[in-house]
């Protein structure tokens, strides 16, 4: 049976690696890097971290989303990218879907500043934008059993951690029309 797992946190969460990783585990799977949906905005795009960016967000949201919504129907598919708790409705209503499993990566803030400074070949070091989007994370209103606290985990244990709470269940959201 296809899946949808949105894997999401903060900018250095571990997001890219777990989702490499736990995609390579299925038969059939489809890997959706949220970010590329960005590079498709010619002219005139804002820093998506800006608040001034919101209906641009939204647009973009809706437009993954529809994508991965469309390979979920038929594939393993797990999406990579910043699915804030509060963007989720917009997001889970253009899959077209009924339900999907939606995990926080959410390690400490010293460690995504790590990460993201040290990364290769990811455009993104933006040190304030990487505070300020783990601070909308921790403060979010989320479900707990959606959150895995990563800091003391590598990516591996990750993984193990997401199939154990997809399999019992703990991960399911279900889409509200």
């Amino acid at each position: 049976m296809a899946s949808l797992l949105i894997i999401t946190g903060p900018p250095g969460a571990g997001k890219s690696t777990v989702s490499a990783l736990l995609t390579r585990q299925a038969r059939q799977s489809v890997l959706v890097e949220g970010d590329r949906f960005f590079d498709f905005l010619a002219e005139g795009a804002i820093e998506p971290w800006l608040p001034e960016s919101r209906y641009q967000n939204e647009v973009v949201t809706e437009a993954a989303a529809a994508a991965t919504g469309r390979f979920a129907a038929d594939y393993e598919t797990v999406y990579d990218g910043v699915v804030g708790p509060w963007f989720l409705p917009t997001f889970a209503r253009a899959t077209g879907l009924t339900e999907l499993d939606y995990v926080v990566v959410l390690p400490g803030v010293e460690t995504c500043l790590a990460r993201v400074q040290t990364r290769v070949g990811h455009g993104f070091t933006d040190e304030d934008a990487t505070r300020e989007m783990h601070h909308e994370f921790a403060v979010s209103q989320v479900d707990q059993r959606h959150v895995l606290l990563g800091d003391s985990m590598n990516p591996e244990d990750i993984v193990e951690a997401i199939r154990s709470a997809r399999a019992t269940g703990h991960l399911r959201h279900i889409i509200d029309s």
